[in-house]
């Protein structure tokens, strides 16, 4: 017994051990952004031997960056796109998964599959069409142009994780619904919807995260000051021979914030949501 209790204690110690020191690891390169965010100059950022906390801290990075390089308009902008791009990705994936989930169609599995495999072509092949198609409407440097190709990006996943977590709702719910009375759009909205809210809530966040940190089709398709978004703008920092830490190191603080807040509120959605929609697909 004080054998198995011994064995039992050097496990959780080593479990521990293991889990602090991957904690680490994971916290350390937010800590340094955060620093380096903080030091007032590039020559204290460049300064060897490396200073792990800044002689004098200064929030003057984040006051350049909201001030001169109007970081504020870049951050509505992120927030339009990536909730816009989410909520429509997301309502079309419920009407999408619902048919492929409940409906028996000859080409149900082709449907399927086109879903799944599109999300195995690289984005980049098809900004060239999709760029020339673009221009010959009018539609570069505007934002409603990144709504539509985050939207259509982000439909195949949403439609693959929704349909597995409708595949595991009953049937006879929405049935009991329309014996009493409900059209079949009522009673997806008023009984099934409410159920799976998990699913949803995981599929928007993961929606709404690609869009944040999207960068290559932003800066193909926008280039005007006003309409950038938070990736395009860090990425501005980014010059042909220097890197201005500083700021860029403040801007990215900044742009973590909401995607962690996000997490913060919705992470039991998330777990929740991804497993069913993974486990019962």
């Amino acid at each position: 017994m004080k054998k198995h209790s011994i064995l039992y204690i050097i496990g959780t110690a080593l479990k521990f051990i293991v889990l602090l020191v991957y904690g680490l690891l994971v916290i350390f390169p937010f800590a340094w952004i955060f620093i380096t965010s903080i030091k007032p100059s590039q020559a204290e950022i460049y300064q060897f031997p490396i200073s792990y906390w800044p002689e004098q801290a200064s929030l003057a990075n984040y006051f350049e960056i909201f001030t001169i390089g109007h970081f504020g308009t870049f951050y509505l902008n992120s927030i339009i796109v990536s909730i816009t791009a989410g909520v429509l990705a997301v309502f079309i994936a419920i009407l999408g998964g619902y048919v492929i989930a409940r409906y028996k169609f000859k080409l149900r599995g082709v449907v399927l599959f086109i879903f799944l495999f599109t999300q195995m072509i690289p984005m980049f092949i098809m900004l060239a069409p999709l760029y020339q198609m673009m221009a010959s409407v009018g539609m570069v440097n505007k934002l409603p142009t990144l709504i539509i190709l985050y939207t259509s990006m982000m439909i195949p996943f949403s439609v693959v994780t929704l349909r597995g977590f409708f595949q595991g709702i009953p049937n006879s719910l929405e049935e009991a619904a329309m014996i009493d009375g409900c059209g079949r759009l009522r009673a997806l909205f008023s009984i099934i919807v409410p159920v799976m809210l998990p699913g949803i809530a995981a599929t928007f966040i993961f929606a709404f995260v690609n869009c944040w940190n999207e960068l290559f089709t932003a800066v193909i398709f926008i280039d005007v000051e006003k309409y950038k978004t938070i990736p395009v703008a860090l990425n501005s920092f980014i010059l042909k021979y220097d890197i201005d830490w500083g700021p860029l190191t403040a801007g990215t603080v900044m742009s973590i914030l909401p995607t962690i807040v996000l997490f913060g509120f919705a992470q039991r959605y998330m777990a929740s949501g991804l497993t069913n929609g993974a486990v019962k697909g």
